[in-house]
């Protein structure tokens, strides 16, 4: 199972849990393309499964991360150790 997070904007995400993990993806309308992982979190106080996340297609990289950073402190995910 993989820990998926869905970037929709700079302030919004939304999270899932998926079977497998594709580069592209279709979510409620919207084409995302895979941005970072799978990757496996190093050990904190539970376990977790391997992460990805997503951010929409049309978006670059630029704003991929400019995104990344401003949702960190809403998302434990995004503020794992790997």
């Amino acid at each position: 199972m993989y820990q998926v997070i869905l970037l929709k904007s700079d302030s919004g995400f939304a999270r899932a849990q998926w079977e497998t993990v594709d580069d592209v993806v279709d979510h409620e309308g919207v084409t995302y393309s895979l941005r970072a992982g799978p990757r496996q979190p190093l050990p904190t106080d539970h376990a977790w499964d391997e992460i990805a996340v997503y951010a929409p297609e049309e978006i670059s990289e630029e704003e991929f991360q400019d995104w990344y950073a401003a949702l960190q402190p809403q998302v434990e995910e995004l503020r794992l150790k790997y």
